[in-house]
């Protein structure tokens, strides 16, 4: 553990939407700056213009926030290192370039794309790795004169050691040692005046202070660059944990940067998407802080405080973590039994609003919401399932086949005259409540001769329109007396039509 003040960085580049891998990253980086009473910033790595998109930044930041992860610095909030957009940087970029080819560590390249291609196409095929073959490396004053001359603007080039080796210590895999000579002349500043990652990002590392650097081990192999960097400019590198990829459920391959389908289930990649589908940010911060670190072998449900309490680099996992979306439906489960009635009500408050087509405030006005959020919390796992399971209460006319309506292995007749007598006992009850009614209903199986799930199958057809619903005769005093009579009429006429 270094002494020096604990700074951490999450920095994304806002060309697509939050990915879980992403989402990790940043959850390490967060939960290492909680447990050390560090600072978690927020730099945005903006400099890709091309890909740039704007609605990417505000999902991000708000997808962060949705999963519980503020930050101490960054582009809204401010401090002391700002600004936190690298494209509000390109001034420093460029005068730390030219630092470096003032003092030899770093040289002006003129070369066309057009000449780079041929080059590289050569080197394909002699069977070499492609790479810059320093054909401006040792231009004379007069050559580089010329070039300008033409009006070339050129890029600027890390002057690599031909000689010798590069290493790195990296908490997670250890002591990694390259020679030089493997190692490319990469580009630091492109013409347009625009920095390329590996210049920004180890400027705005040593400036900010970045005391430790937690990101996916995808970057590993530019470490020993970076490396050369620091030394070029006289700095102490941070600290170095690469992160393990995430694989796909099988555990044989890398996730997918998109959604996909397998069997009957779609797998989501994207924080919002799992938002959407109603997982708790609760549940994503457990699932996702056990995706290549553990407490221990038996520790599953991770609170915020406890992971804050017990995160640590050294319980990183070196070897790729698979992602298990039925770990993540059961974690979600957990969670959702876990918040109380009038909490889950409002959490599916949105969720019943989209599926309904009614205003969220609607919602909330209705006595419906809060009384059935509890019926269904033993039998959800993510909370757009509650929709099906409550529908039934917000509509005036229910829609389903009246051939539903006839029990099994039932006749139409018997089946109507079991909705009869239901339809009696429900009218004569002078107290509405769950016990009540299923007081009244339950000596009708015997009267008529029939099995429960027989007779409380139909009623429950008539009174909520599917097969499936919360408990039957909760769901009745939910709905009141004059509503269940309404429904019980109306699958009595509708039954009574099929018969004639």
């Amino acid at each position: 553990m270094s002494s020096v003040p604990v700074r951490v960085r999450f920095a994304p580049s806002p060309t697509g939407y939050l990915h879980v891998g992403g989402a990790r990253t940043a959850l390490f980086n967060w939960l290492f700056a909680r447990r050390h009473n560090g600072v978690f910033i927020l730099r945005i790595e903006d400099t890709d213009r091309t890909r740039y998109q704007e609605d990417a930044l505000e999902d991000l930041m708000a997808m962060l926030r949705w999963l519980g992860l503020d930050w101490d610095e960054g582009p809204d909030v401010g401090g002391p290192y700002g600004p936190y957009f690298q494209s509000q940087r390109l001034h420093i970029y460029q005068e730390y370039a030219e630092k470096l080819v003032r003092e030899g560590h770093a040289y002006y390249c003129y070369c066309s794309p057009e000449r780079l291609e041929a080059m590289r196409e050569e080197q394909r095929k002699r069977g070499e790795p492609p790479g810059y073959d320093r054909h401006c490396r040792y231009l004379t004053a007069k050559q580089r004169a010329d070039y300008e001359a033409q009006g070339i603007q050129p890029v600027i080039r890390l002057a690599v050691p031909l000689e010798g080796q590069t290493s790195f210590n990296d908490v997670i895999r250890g002591t990694i040692t390259v020679d030089n000579r493997s190692l490319d002349d990469l580009i630091l500043l492109k013409s347009d005046g625009y920095p390329t990652y590996h210049l920004a990002n180890v400027i705005d590392d040593h400036l900010m202070r970045i005391s430790h650097i937690m990101r996916a081990d995808e970057w590993l192999p530019s470490v020993p660059k970076h490396v050369l960097l620091y030394q070029a400019f006289g700095w102490e590198p941070p600290v170095f944990a690469h992160l393990p990829v995430i694989l796909d459920p099988s555990g044989q391959g890398k996730m997918s940067k998109r959604r996909q389908r397998v069997g009957d289930k779609e797998h989501y990649v994207l924080v919002r998407e799992f938002k959407e589908a109603g997982y708790l940010p609760e549940a994503m911060f457990n699932f996702l802080t056990l995706v290549g670190w553990s407490l221990d072998d038996k520790t599953q449900i991770m609170p915020k405080e406890l992971a804050i309490q017990h995160f640590d680099l050294e319980r990183i996992n070196k070897a790729p973590a698979a992602f298990s979306y039925d770990k993540l439906e059961w974690m979600n489960g957990y969670y959702i039994r876990q918040l109380s009635p009038d909490e889950l009500a409002e959490r599916l408050v949105p969720f019943l609003a989209k599926g309904l087509g009614i205003s969220e405030e609607e919602v909330r006005r209705r006595p419906e919401t809060r009384r059935l959020a509890p019926l269904v919390q033993e039998r959800i796992k993510v909370l757009s399932e509650a929709v099906e399971m409550m529908d039934f209460a917000f509509r005036d006319h229910l829609d389903y086949p009246t051939e539903q309506l006839i029990g099994e292995k039932m006749s139409a007749e018997a089946s109507l005259e079991a909705l009869r007598r239901a339809r009696q006992a429900v009218a004569a009850l002078e107290t509405f409540d769950a016990p009540a009614i299923e007081a009244a209903l339950r000596p009708l199986v015997d009267e008529l001769g029939v099995k429960a799930r027989q007779l409380f199958g139909i009623i429950r057809i008539a009174i909520t329109g599917k097969p499936v619903s919360p408990p039957l005769f909760d769901s009745m005093a939910v709905l009141g007396q004059e509503r269940c009579l309404r429904r019980l009429d109306e699958a009595i006429e509708r039954l009574g039509r099929l018969v004639k």
